[in-house]
Order: structure tokens, then C-alpha cells, then sequence
């Protein structure tokens, strides 16, 4: 009998396309419904791939609504300026505490070196509103070409 490495099974419950990997850290996020943030808050990720990320938020989030996610990165540009992943994209699916969000744009970006507590007032970064508009841009050119 030969040495054979062992696949990876795939669950009949896991609908991910895309390889996904454990990546624990410190996360903040807002949605964003009809141009008005109505909500945010904390949470911890649970795993990340290249479209999409796995949550535990302190606040439910509502499904199908759209989301900036702003989440620590382990490594220090220079090693020594802190780093944060922020992506946008979709609440794909909510149990509970536990979320499931899509990645469709994200950027890199520095971050003070000490991380302040979230402060009261929430404050709405204009590329994420360019996210949001050209996603409604989108589905409004499919929403005529089916029509048409």
C-alpha cells in the first residue's frame, strides 16, 4: 500500500468556493442601509478568504445589507506601523452573533499606533459610500438588460 496524502473533505453544509483560513483578530464594522448607518460595532473574526470573512459580532447584523469591516492585521508595515484590512461588501448570512460577509472591494490601511476605544460618534468613510453607489449602479444595469 502506498503513502497518500489525504484530501480534504469537503461538508455537504459549506458553501464556500474559495479556500478559507483562520484568522483571529480584532474587528470593528458599520452598515449602511439607504445611504444612513444603522449600525456598527465589534467583534472577533473567525476565518477569511479571498471573498469573504467569518465573524462573531457583539451586535446582530441584518442581512443583505452593506458593510465596511475594518479589521486588525497581524503584521506591522515597516514592523513597526500598525495595519488594518478594510474590506466592504455584504452581510451574507447572520445566526446570531455569528456572521458571514462578502468581500468585494478592500484596501490596506495604517492606523494609530495606539487603538482608542470606539468612540459614540460614527463616522461614515466616503469610499464607502463609492462602494455603495456603484453596487446600486450595477444592479441597476442588470435590472434594464433583463428588461430589455
Amino acid at each position: 500500500m502506498r503513502n497518500q496524502k489525504s484530501k480534504p473533505v469537503a461538508r455537504a453544509t459549506d458553501r464556500r468556493a474559495k479556500m478559507r483560513f483562520a484568522l483571529h483578530r480584532e474587528m470593528r464594522f458599520k452598515l449602511i442601509e439607504n445611504d444612513i448607518v444603522i449600525g456598527s460595532g465589534a467583534g472577533m473574526t473567525i476565518d477569511m478568504g479571498s471573498g469573504g470573512v467569518a465573524l462573531l459580532a457583539a451586535n446582530r447584523m441584518k442581512t443583505d445589507t452593506f458593510v465596511e469591516i475594518s479589521i486588525s492585521w497581524p503584521v506591522k508595515l515597516d514592523d513597526q506601523c500598525p495595519v488594518r484590512l478594510v474590506t466592504y461588501g455584504r452581510v451574507l448570512r447572520c445566526e446570531g452573533q455569528r456572521a458571514v460577509c462578502s468581500i468585494d472591494k478592500y484596501e490596506f490601511r495604517t492606523q494609530a499606533r495606539i487603538l482608542r476605544p470606539s468612540e459614540p460618534v460614527v463616522r461614515v468613510d466616503p469610499a464607502f459610500y463609492r462602494f455603495v453607489d456603484s453596487q446600486r449602479k450595477v444592479a441597476v444595469k442588470s435590472v434594464a438588460a433583463c428588461g430589455a
